[in-house]
């Protein structure tokens, strides 16, 4: 147990830090209260169990058959990742009726789809799959997957839904804009770079 509990470790620190989810989640709560962020925190969960499950099943089959897929998945989504963080710093204190454009609709299928996307989630899931001995059961993984994120993503939304009134204001919703996008942009180049 000692390994799950590693891998625990792993996953909280990785899913209370900031990376696109929690930005996303963030966001949402900050529009449209906590219960407006549920959506997005049940993509995101689904999303990674379904990503756990094609890498427990894949073995890194694919990687040991195309070893260079990993490092082009890697910088595909770091990429995407630098790439929405410089749209938002950009679009930063426009006014916007709809979802940000290069951000995922605030749904599930949306957030679902996104973390297939997310390399943050990748190398999360990865990490804790090879910190597990051999023929461990996959159990833990699934309820360590489960709980510790929905918990963190929502104290991520619990914080934009108290924010949201200090958000509505032009100036500071710039601020965070800027600010949100500057860490995703650090979070790509951190997950990329050695």
């Amino acid at each position: 147990m000692s390994a799950v509990a590693g891998v625990a470790g792993l996953v909280a620190i990785a899913a209370v830090t900031p990376g696109p989810n929690n930005v996303i989640v963030l966001r949402a709560a900050s529009r449209g209260g906590v219960r407006g962020a549920w959506p997005a925190i049940v993509g995101v969960v689904l999303g990674g169990l379904v990503m756990l499950a094609v890498a427990l099943a894949a073995s890194d089959a694919a990687f040991a058959v195309a070893p260079g897929l990993h490092a082009v998945v890697g910088v595909a989504g770091c990429a995407y990742l630098a790439w929405l963080g410089l749209g938002m710093v950009r679009r930063a204190g426009r006014a916007s009726d709809g979802p940000a454009r290069g951000l995922p609709a605030v749904s599930v299928a949306g957030l679902f789809a996104f973390q297939f996307l997310n390399p943050k989630a990748w190398v999360m899931i990865t990490t804790a799959i090879g910190a597990m001995p051999v023929g461990a059961p996959v159990w833990p993984l699934a309820v360590v997957f489960t709980a510790i994120p929905a918990t963190c993503l929502a104290l991520w939304a619990i914080a934009g839904a108290a924010l949201a009134r200090r958000l509505a204001q032009p100036r500071v919703a710039t601020w965070a804009d800027r600010g949100m996008g500057v860490l995703l942009i650090a979070t790509a180049l951190a997950l990329v770079l050695p």
